[in-house]
């Protein structure tokens, strides 16, 4: 009988269980609909009957974002790992190495080169699994970076933002990327090349305090919460209830703090447009058409 118990049925168990991975459904947020993953991934991360928008990783938003999804991955420069041998519950080294296993990338921020409606322009996404999209050296020279190489290809620099802030663990280090990249901002602006930013959800501290309200043109994703400090943190400070809706993307565009809300399904189409009106480059040319088929 022991054996029956201890070693058939558990067999017999393990044979039968399906595993099933940990990202198969994805709840929706607002509605709590569980969506498929694959139908949700062809959806670019948009909840078809809310519309509500998830994150969107930064290699997936790059391949939506140039031509066939094919883009050159520009090299971003070193930086110190960690100046300051930062410890909490954890060692700072160790974080990192958790969130590059997690995302595959070396740190916040990935950008690249390559053609938007056949325009050339330079991306940059800062990506929010990676340690909340916090802004420190490292992610601060891949912002200059981003915006240095636009200024020597001659091209439009567009900047996908989603961060909780400054890094903490590099401290004033990482406060010193606000100044820093709020310069190479201006290097671009005299080279008079533009400069579009997308605010994404979310898009607060040390981003909006520099490069990411700096934009020629301010386009925020529906529904993205956009601040400095975080609505429960102003309440608390200010003792007042806030109106509905604050700090939201479609209350900072009735109040004048974004130019537009426009959903990722036409986001694409209309960076290629500003980018064209912006650099006065003629319209795209039409794409060649398909050869007839054979006669059977």
């Amino acid at each position: 009988m022991n054996w029956i118990s201890n070693v058939v049925r558990p067999k017999i168990r393990s044979f039968l269980k399906r595993e099933v991975p940990e990202n198969l459904w994805v709840k929706c947020p607002e509605t709590g609909q569980l969506v498929f993953y694959k139908d949700l991934e062809a959806n670019q991360f948009v909840i078809p009957s809310s519309n509500y928008h998830m994150r969107m990783g930064a290699a997936a938003r790059l391949a939506s974002l140039f031509d066939s999804g094919q883009y050159e991955e520009i090299e971003i420069p070193e930086v110190p790992l960690d100046p300051l041998k930062f410890r909490d519950e954890r060692r700072y080294t160790e974080r990192l190495k958790d969130a590059r296993a997690k995302t595959g990338l070396n740190d916040a921020i990935k950008i690249a080169f390559g053609d938007l409606d056949r325009l050339p322009v330079v991306a940059a996404v800062q990506d929010f699994d990676f340690m909340g999209g916090s802004l420190g050296m490292a992610a601060g020279e891949a912002v200059i970076k981003a915006l240095e190489t636009a200024v020597e290809k001659r091209t439009p620099c567009i900047m996908f933002v989603a961060s909780g802030g400054a890094r903490m663990q590099e401290g004033i280090l990482s406060l010193m990327q606000l100044p820093r990249t709020t310069v190479a901002v201006q290097d671009l602006r005299e080279a008079k090349q533009p400069y579009i930013v997308v605010l994404t959800n979310p898009t607060t501290g040390g981003v909006t305090a520099s490069y990411g309200m700096l934009g020629d043109v301010q386009i925020a994703e529906p529904g993205a919460l956009i601040g400095f400090a975080g609505p429960r943190v102003i309440e608390q400070t200010i003792r007042e209830k806030l109106p509905d809706g604050f700090q939201r993307a479609e209350y900072l565009k009735d109040h004048g703090m974004v130019d537009m809300v426009v959903h990722r399904h036409q986001l694409r189409a209309t960076l290629a447009r500003l980018c064209r009106v912006l650099t006065k480059a003629p319209p795209a040319p039409p794409m060649p058409a398909l050869p007839a088929p054979a006669p059977a």
